[in-house]
């Protein structure tokens, strides 16, 4: 096993990068800010030809590295920074521990661990004196675990520079298969506006309780036609009524009552069309006035399954391809690169969790994979 990997590891879970709508008390610091430090220091360190700040949000920058090869041709390494919170955390969340076969503590398997091997494979090379054969490029992204604010960056700045990936990873625990798609999404509060009057007398209010009882019957029925469709490399799309709230007391007719949905957009769809659609069944399904906020949407990600690199991946891990249940960045990019998948050491159970661990025999398989794919195996 590389030591230094493990090292770097450490160092960056022992880092604080709570994103800043999970922090809590323990998270002892808010948001990227002293991580993206931590890395623009390694970039330096290990020697990069260009490191860039790109401010996404107020005081959370996303942080490329670049290294120039022998060819122009750019591999680009997307992999976030920032981590969920950690209040519900049984361990140390920052401690970085290693013992029986796996480093713990938040961020370790989401996704520091595939950032840890990135900057030990370089610095494994770097000492050979040699140019790597590709251009390198390593985006330490911000807002992975909230908005998604930092692959939009992304996506912008490698647009703006013209630049065009052959190969493009975006890290994520997937247990080193490469992932070809996942579902996007449209989330959206929905609600409606009713009349106060008291229980005794209803027919002088309007209640919004009801009037949100046929919308969710309306909404119940565009799930079930979305199962009739035919299914696309991504299944079929769904849509969940998840959150509710409404009234005021056991004997007032209640004016406001509101609701949040799930939408999970598949390959062949469009966000904002998607979204549209919901606005106009929500309308007509409601007798009252209904306000529609959009809080969070993103096309679905689809890699052709077949594509000679994501088919090199599997082979060299001797596993399949596969498709996740959960989002990532990934679904910002969409014909940014050449090829773009999904990849990491680690599952997405451990992710998440109050013990948040990865194996080491995990970490080493994904850092043969990175000395494979940058062409640094001697």
């Amino acid at each position: 096993m590389n030591t230094a990997i493990l090292t770097w590891l450490q160092r960056l879970v022992q880092t604080p990068s709570v994103t800043p709508n999970q922090a809590g008390p323990k998270a002892l610091t808010t948001g990227e800010g002293a991580m993206t430090t931590v890395v623009a220091r390694a970039f330096q360190t290990l020697q990069a030809d260009e490191i860039i700040y790109d401010p996404v949000l107020p005081k959370r920058d996303n942080v490329y590295g670049i290294w120039h090869g022998e060819s122009p041709e750019v591999l680009l390494l997307d992999v976030h920074m920032d981590t969920v919170g950690v209040e519900q955390m049984t361990i140390d969340p920052f401690s970085g521990e290693i013992r029986d076969g796996r480093v713990y503590g938040r961020g370790a398997v989401d996704t520091k661990a595939s950032l840890a091997i990135a900057l030990g494979v370089l610095e494994s090379h770097i000492a050979s004196g040699k140019k790597p054969p590709y251009t390198i490029m390593i985006a330490a992204s911000v807002d992975e675990e909230e908005g998604g604010a930092g692959a939009e960056a992304l996506a912008r700045w490698v647009t703006k520079r013209q630049m065009r990936p052959i190969q493009m990873l975006v890290a994520e625990p997937t247990e080193c298969r490469p992932v070809y798609g996942h579902k996007g999404l449209v989330r959206q509060f929905i609600t409606i506006h009713g009349e106060a009057a008291h229980s005794a007398q209803p027919h002088l209010g309007k209640n919004a309780i009801s009037a949100m009882a046929q919308v969710i019957l309306a909404l119940d029925a565009e799930h079930r036609r979305l199962q009739t469709l035919p299914a696309t490399g991504l299944g079929h799309g769904t849509l969940t009524v998840s959150l509710i709230e409404g009234g005021r007391g056991l004997n007032v007719v209640p004016d406001s009552c509101q609701i949040g949905i799930d939408r999970r957009i598949i390959d062949g769809e469009i966000f904002d069309e998607v979204a549209a659609g919901i606005i106009s069944i929500v309308h007509a399904a409601s007798p009252l006035p209904v306000t529609v906020t959009m809080l969070a949407s993103g096309d679905a990600f689809y890699q052709d399954p077949n594509h000679p690199w994501v088919q090199t991946v599997a082979d060299f891990h001797h596993t399949t391809a596969t498709s996740a249940p959960y989002g990532t960045n990934a679904y910002a990019y969409g014909d940014l690169a050449d090829c773009c998948i999904v990849y990491g050491p680690g599952s997405i159970a451990q992710a998440h969790t109050a013990d948040e661990w990865i194996a080491i025999s995990e970490i080493e398989h994904a850092a043969n994979f990175y000395r494979h794919w940058w062409g640094l195996e001697s």
